[in-house]
């Protein structure tokens, strides 16, 4: 039985024939660990004594993305990161300046500690962060979590972090983007609620509900809800949605297109497996990583890797998953062109490829304790959804 949350996000199946060893994650502040990875040749190049400064980003409680601005906001500081961890977790990560220097800042927070590492004579690529590990506590887990095996048999699915969780929205804000339905996606953003939300997040969202609360609900919106009082605040003062929608920092506006994209990916997965294609070995005429991550077609070499399209508007027709991308795309009501939008331009996304199954590496168990590195993109909470086959993945914590 499929969680209603996964069939949300695209996720209509399980893929290991493990039949769960059960438990609960996150239940203490300290039980998922995350730490970057980054190449050898990236790690040796920080050791100059000027240029761009290199840091070790700490954080537990508030994700890369708000610690990043508080950061600038209270300290000064511009910061980028190479890729983007959530609140839930304690996470260890590389961020950097994008300009030359030869300062070095060290920041202790609450929930943040900012830590030295050295200079680059380049700033850091997001094609060197190679993927994450992981540390995870499964509490209550059966005597069954030591025999799962099956590294090999997971898809590659977005987790469940990537739509908003609880309130498994931004895919949908990014529908609405793409259909140009500008108005409909600040309603969504305001005001969409969701079964698995608090209680008292519900109940300002059907206050915004009303545009002539926006006055109102703009003084009590919590700290929390700093997107949405960005957009309320445009909107009350000029009722236009794009310039609502573009006072958005611009991460968070491609951001929603991406989960849209995120969300066809795993209906694509969905579908295709449902149909019975091979999505964990390439085939003659498949689009395949190598293991220097370069993308090119099968050429009977073990090292490949089977990708999928992920659709924007240069999207690639010419694979055997187009049949499922073209029928997902005509019941959404777009096409791929649609992906380029005229209106708010730098939303548009060309697409590109995405592997289709997981690769997991340096799998152990200790007691009640899993660890595992993952590639780049990858969702840990996906592996662990195999593994634990949860009955209310957000009950269970995911």
């Amino acid at each position: 039985m499929i969680p209603k949350i996964d069939s949300e996000i695209g996720i209509l199946a399980y893929t290991t024939d493990f039949s769960g060893c059960g438990g609960t994650i996150r239940n203490q502040k300290d039980d998922f660990n995350v730490s970057e990875l980054i190449t050898e040749k990236s790690s040796s190049r920080i050791c100059s004594e000027s240029g761009f400064a290199v840091y070790k980003l700490e954080k537990n409680g508030i994700d890369t993305y708000h610690a990043l601005a508080e950061i600038f906001r209270k300290h000064g500081i511009r910061l980028k990161s190479l890729g983007l961890k959530d609140a839930s977790a304690v996470t260890e990560q590389f961020v950097f300046t994008t300009y030359k220097t030869n300062q070095h800042s060290e920041i202790n927070e609450s929930k943040y500690s900012l830590k030295k590492v050295g200079f680059t004579d380049k700033v850091l690529s997001k094609k060197e962060m190679v993927g994450n590990h992981f540390r995870i506590k499964i509490d209550g887990a059966s005597n069954e979590l030591a025999k799962f095996n099956e590294f090999d048999k997971i898809l590659n699915f977005y987790g469940y972090q990537r739509f908003g969780s609880r309130r498994p929205v931004t895919h949908r804000i990014g529908r609405s983007l793409i259909q140009k339905d500008f108005a409909g996606a600040v309603d969504l953003l305001l005001s969409f609620t969701s079964e698995y939300d608090k209680a008292e997040n519900t109940k300002l969202r059907e206050l915004m509900d009303d545009k002539s609360k926006y006055p109102e609900a703009l003084q009590i919106l919590p700290k929390g809800m700093d997107l949405e009082k960005i957009a309320l605040k445009e909107m009350i003062e000029h009722g236009d949605p794009v310039k609502a929608l573009r006072a958005l920092p611009l991460s968070i506006r491609r951001f929603f297109v991406q989960a849209y994209q995120s969300y066809i990916f795993n209906q694509t997965l969905s579908m295709s497996l449902d149909a019975g294609e091979e999505l964990f070995f390439p085939q003659s005429d498949d689009v395949c990583y190598n293991k220097n991550n370069e993308l090119g077609k099968f050429e009977n070499d073990p090292s490949q890797r089977l990708s999928i399209p992920f659709v924007g508007y240069s999207y690639y027709k010419k694979t055997r998953f187009h049949y499922y991308i073209e029928k997902i795309l005509r019941d959404e009501g777009i096409t791929h062109k649609d992906f380029f939008s005229k209106e708010i331009q730098e939303i548009s996304s060309e697409g590109g490829f995405r592997n289709s199954s997981i690769k997991c590496d340096d799998y152990e168990v200790k007691d009640n304790i899993v660890s595992f590195s993952l590639s780049r993109g990858s969702f840990a909470t996906i592996v662990l959804r195999e593994i634990i086959k949860p009955e209310n993945p957000l009950t269970s914590g995911f």
